[in-house]
């Protein structure tokens, strides 16, 4: 996705990353790749609004989820996280068709480890909602974001919203975690630490590669480094006709459909209201979770997941005041 708002190539919030870190899921990040032409049509889902289509990226991305967690049992988590990187990077390539020559070894350095980043936050995420519900998941998944945005602030108000998150944190664990299994609550952590990282390296990778080049070649590289794993675990059943009909369903609804929505949203809609707006997507999941996958939450972990939103939002809150003061004029 892109933004006519950002510089070419860049993340919007690249230069802040109290905003881009809060606000981008793997969507959310990319959108700083490509540029769209100006002037260039919203169409259809233009009638939507771009708070409608944040929203309507958001649900897709938490329903593919969902989605992705019902063909667990048929393909496996790395099987499912296979089927979707592949299917996203073929299109991605179709689409894109990224330019091969004239970059420098910093370049494909960069691209590399945005691959590795994208390919261990989708590994370790899918591995955590294998075992414990999508919303407790999403909302573990969103303390990497936040904690890289508390560091780089560097401002004490921001200790106040860790503060929220650590709250949320230990009213999801029940005092240990006792109603989630420690292996998905690590693996969400885990998925949460390559968030952040993730969202380092696609800013990195906007600025060297125009356009959608960087992610759609750091798509190849995490396909290509997950096929292996998800041919050994899943072997044949990669190909039945069922699993890749499905499979092709999860990259659409959790890449390609959701990059699409945000692309034209984010040509309307400022980096941060769009990160606020993202910040709801572990309340987002917690919905998908219990209308697909009939995964209900206690009032414990629905006031857990409000707390972490609510230290998402501050976070984002915080560092566009922080921004508006910097471009006041001095008073003589």
């Amino acid at each position: 996705m892109s933004t006519p708002r950002a510089d070419a190539g860049v993340t919007p919030g690249a230069s802040s990353p109290a905003v881009a870190p809060v606000a981008a899921r793997e969507a959310a990040s990319a959108a700083g790749h490509a540029s769209a032409p100006e002037g260039a049509p919203g169409g259809r889902f233009g009638s939507l609004g771009p708070v409608g289509l944040v929203l309507a990226g958001g649900i897709s991305v938490q329903f593919g989820a969902a989605l992705a967690v019902s063909l667990m049992p048929r393909a496996g988590a790395l099987g499912v996280v296979t089927l979707r990187l592949v299917v996203a990077a073929v299109v991605m390539l179709v689409v894109c068709r990224p330019r091969l020559r004239g970059h420098s070894r910093a370049d494909w350095g960069t691209v590399v480890v945005f691959g590795i980043a994208m390919a261990g936050m989708n590994g370790l995420f899918y591995q955590a909602v294998d075992r414990i519900p999508l919303g407790p998941a999403v909302t573990l998944e969103v303390l990497g974001p936040l904690a890289l945005s508390v560091f780089a602030s560097r401002r004490a108000v921001n200790l106040v919203w860790a503060g929220f998150a650590l709250a949320g944190v230990f009213l999801l664990s029940g005092g240990g975690f006792d109603d989630l299994d420690p292996a998905g609550v690590a693996f969400a952590l885990a998925a949460g630490g390559m968030w952040a990282a993730y969202i380092v390296f696609s800013a990195r990778t906007g600025r060297r590669f125009p356009q959608a080049d960087g992610l759609a070649l750091a798509m190849v590289v995490g396909a290509l480094l997950f096929l292996p794993l998800g041919i050994a675990e899943s072997g044949a059943k990669l190909i039945d006709p069922t699993t890749l009909a499905l499979g092709a369903g999860v990259a659409v609804l959790s890449s390609v459909l959701p990059y699409t929505l945000e692309l034209l949203a984010l040509r309307r809609l400022p980096a941060p209201t769009f990160a606020v707006l993202m910040s709801l997507e572990p309340a987002i999941a917690a919905a998908a979770g219990f209308l697909i996958l009939d995964q209900a939450l206690s009032a414990t972990q629905s006031a857990a997941i409000a707390l972490v939103i609510a230290a998402s939002m501050g976070a984002v809150r915080t560092q566009v005041g922080r921004r508006k003061a910097k471009a006041l004029p001095e008073v003589p």
